[in-house]
């Protein structure tokens, strides 16, 4: 009995911001599998389906929560773990006001929230090309949030992936998306060197990214 309760305290926990979108699907089901964690807490705008934690039952605890309220679940992120996979485009958002609420907004309360709380380490998914200097609005804003996390006070170690086009099945449909894979695609065999972090990537690959950059 004293070598399983031992053997059960090397286990993590994890809280998954965003486990509906691309990487979060793919990141929720690398954590489920992966006997490292016994516990993993997910952060939702809509709930679960079955499918995505089937035999996984006694290891998950989704919940469905107004962002707009996270403070109100500040405990929650006494966790080893704390993964963001939220975001969102303008055309889905409605304007940059809203983009800007979800992308940098959210996942700055997260990190402040993991900060507070005792969390060990924290990662969330920016962009190729992040740069707060940018004349373009989408890499400005992870730009700015990647200067606002890297230089919080409070967090033991925090990491993000810089992922160019994402490549998997979407629950939505993003034209503008497609036609950049598509094109990106063409010219991959050219894109080498410094150009390689412009390829597109796969949602598998960016969980796992994410899950080698934490603090083990």
């Amino acid at each position: 009995m004293a070598t399983d309760n031992t053997e059960n305290s090397k286990k993590k926990t994890a809280l998954i911001l965003g486990a509906t979108g691309l990487v979060g699907k793919e990141l929720l089901k690398a954590l489920l599998n992966d006997p490292r964690y016994s516990m993993v807490t997910c952060f939702l705008r809509r709930p679960l389906s079955a499918k995505s934690f089937e035999h996984h039952e006694d290891k998950i605890q989704p919940i469905v929560i107004d962002f707009d309220t996270m403070d109100d679940y500040a405990s929650y992120f006494d966790v080893d773990h704390v993964y963001v996979c939220l975001g969102t485009t303008i055309k889905i958002a409605g304007s940059q006001e809203a983009f800007r609420k979800v992308d940098y907004d959210y996942v700055a309360k997260a990190a402040q929230l993991s900060a507070d709380n005792g969390a060990k380490s924290f990662a969330w998914v920016s962009s190729v090309g992040a740069n707060a200097k940018s004349g373009n609005f989408y890499l400005r804003v992870k730009g700015e949030l990647e200067n606002a996390i890297f230089s919080m006070a409070g967090l033991a170690h925090k990491s993000c992936v810089q992922p160019s086009l994402l490549v998997g099945k979407r629950d939505d449909y993003r034209f503008g998306e497609r036609i950049g894979i598509r094109i990106f695609s063409l010219l991959e065999p050219l894109m080498i060197g410094p150009l390689r972090k412009y390829r597109p990537i796969a949602a598998t690959e960016v969980a796992k990214q994410m899950m080698s950059q934490q603090l083990w």
